[in-house]
């Protein structure tokens, strides 16, 4: 029996919505997830046993998981909100980003080449705290890149940003101005060198988004902020009247990338 032009249209539509929930998955799955961890330090001897830690059992063990980079980031000398390292690892999809604590502590290797971290006493805590949030890449930026930058790694400034709104909506909306208003593409355009742009899923401070900037040196930093905010298109976009009041509370910390940092 032949089908019907009725039938026909109906098996269209299934293809068609078949073909647009595939299309929804891999786009979903093709961005990123982002774990930045926050170890809270007293002493140099802490942030000595967290570096070897870091550079010997936990960037390997990630490569083996396959996440390609890690970066390990230190506040600038002048930041007053005492002694931290930042630990950013991007994750191709919420899955990996699930299983790595379990992968991890099944990983013999990674066991024994962070003993001395992970089995350190009560009396001799390898840091003071620990913070964790997690996040989602936008649309506009869906993975994390290494940034093209000519200093010395170690000189570096990296300006890690967190944009607070006043309610989830706002948020929304602000998330909306980087993605759907292009200012994504205007950072790109003036040579902001982004780590990531993402909006915080899990955290201290929400709702709110964060990214990560890079600069040569802080001149540079001036040098494009300053065209940042007399760029035409930004002077234009942030007059739109959708999308003001959406910010509440700005944080800028400043970092630089420690030497063995893949990012």
């Amino acid at each position: 029996m032949k089908p019907t032009i009725k039938t026909s249209a109906r098996l269209c539509g299934l293809l068609i919505a078949f073909l647009l929930l595939i299309s929804a998955n891999v786009n979903a799955a093709g961005r990123y997830y982002y774990q930045l961890k926050i170890y809270h330090l007293k002493t140099q001897a802490q942030e000595d046993k967290l570096d070897n830690y870091l550079q010997n059992a936990y960037l390997p063990a990630m490569h083996r998981m396959g996440v390609k980079n890690v970066g390990v980031f230190k506040p600038v000398e002048s930041d007053t909100l005492g002694r931290r390292l930042y630990v950013l690892t991007p994750f191709r999809n919420w899955s990996q980003l699930e299983n790595a604590e379990e992968k991890l502590m099944s990983d013999q290797q990674y066991l024994t080449d962070g003993k001395d971290f992970l089995d350190a006493m009560y009396n001799d805590m390898p840091y003071t705290r620990l913070e964790t949030i997690i996040l989602k890449a936008f649309p506009k930026m869906p993975e994390p890149a290494v940034p093209d930058l000519t200093a010395n790694k170690t000189d570096r400034v990296y300006e890690l940003r967190s944009y607070e709104s006043p309610t989830e909506k706002y948020n929304v909306n602000k998330v909306k101005m980087f993605n759907d208003g292009d200012e994504v593409a205007l950072f790109k355009r003036l040579g902001f060198n982004a780590v990531f742009y993402s909006n915080v899923v899990a955290g201290s401070h929400m709702p709110n988004l964060m990214y990560m900037i890079t600069f040569n040196s802080m001149d540079d930093h001036g040098k494009l902020w300053k065209a940042f905010g007399n760029d035409p298109y930004w002077k234009t976009l942030s007059a739109r009247s959708e999308y003001q009041n959406n910010v509440s509370h700005i944080d800028a910390i400043f970092l630089h990338p420690k030497a063995y940092s893949e990012f």
